[in-house]
């Protein structure tokens, strides 16, 4: 489970260890990461924690032979670690979004390339790519909803080719909404290679600050964790907990499939009216413009 340290990854790492599996934890960040591991072993399932950046195909390959060298055979692999992007999209810094796609999409390839051999030489299994609900519908962070977006296409061609070859690996693309996770703090885990982190503006601050309340009233990662599980053992490709959300997707396919113009909906589920969101990033943007010009 990559991305064990916290939130879904760490849900997924304690949902499989109750269903008896030993569970690899991987994780960037070493301090959550060790205390991931210490409390998934009290379920009585051997462990192993590996420090692991996603983004980089060498840790993942590192990752695999850990994987291997303790425990033989792999048969699940969750490709669930991810970030909520940084800056500005479209002015800010590059490595914004060079951040962003590596962990969130790279990860994804680099996990499935390495580990799929194995799964296959196990004779079967399964892996779950954690993509969102911004990979069926853009609408606040263009970075993040790219990335996700190219998971969920990714996972789709991924289960095509196995069904296709006849493969003994299920597939499954987990789609949630708003999960009480720290997501909207993956920052803490920014690279020093990138440079300085970038700034965000106020404007995004506005939207930001809806978006934090709406995760802390999310749902439970364990409940996410719980329905991950349940999809593994019925063979199940998607993993959509969040009814209301796909049907802002669903409305999205079909004014898609009427040739219309983009139109974001006028109300995002645990978010203001886009009215008035939209209002107060004007307000915000205006002001920041102003403190500019004094500067």
């Amino acid at each position: 489970v990559t991305g064990a340290g916290s939130g879904i990854g760490l849900a997924l790492s304690h949902a499989f260890a109750e269903a008896g599996c030993s569970v690899v934890l991987a994780d960037v960040q070493v301090d959550a990461l060790e205390h991931a591991a210490h409390g998934v072993a009290e379920h009585g399932v051997d462990t192993l924690a590996v420090r692991t950046d996603v983004s980089s195909g060498e840790s993942i390959d590192e990752l695999v032979q850990s994987r291997l060298d303790r425990f033989g055979a792999v048969h699940i692999v969750c490709n669930n670690a991810g970030v909520s992007g940084a800056g500005d999209p479209w002015l800010g810094p590059i490595e914004g979004w060079e951040w962003t796609i590596g962990v969130n999409f790279w990860g994804v390839v680099y996990g499935i390339r390495a580990f799929l051999p194995h799964l296959i030489a196990s004779g079967g299994g399964h892996i779950v790519n954690t993509a969102s609900m911004a990979g069926l519908y853009p609408g606040f962070a263009p970075s993040y909803e790219a990335s996700k977006h190219a998971v969920v296409a990714v996972s789709e061609s991924l289960y095509n080719s196995m069904q296709a070859g006849m493969m003994p690996i299920g597939v499954s693309c987990l789609c949630p909404g708003w999960v009480r996770t720290g997501i909207l703090d993956a920052d803490r885990n920014w690279p020093a290679a990138l440079g300085e982190l970038p700034a965000a503006t106020a404007s995004s601050e506005v939207t930001r600050n809806y978006v934090r309340r709406a995760i802390d009233e999310g749902t439970p990662p364990a409940a996410i964790a719980d329905m991950v599980v349940d999809a593994v053992r019925e063979d199940r490709y998607w993993v959509i907990p969040h009814d209301d959300f796909l049907e802002i997707a669903m409305e999205r396919f079909h004014s898609i499939g009427e040739r219309r113009n983009p139109q974001p909906p006028d109300t995002t589920p645990g978010m203001p009216p886009r009215e008035q969101l939209m209002a107060e990033v004007m307000e915000a943007m205006m002001g920041e413009a102003a403190g500019a010009s004094e500067d």
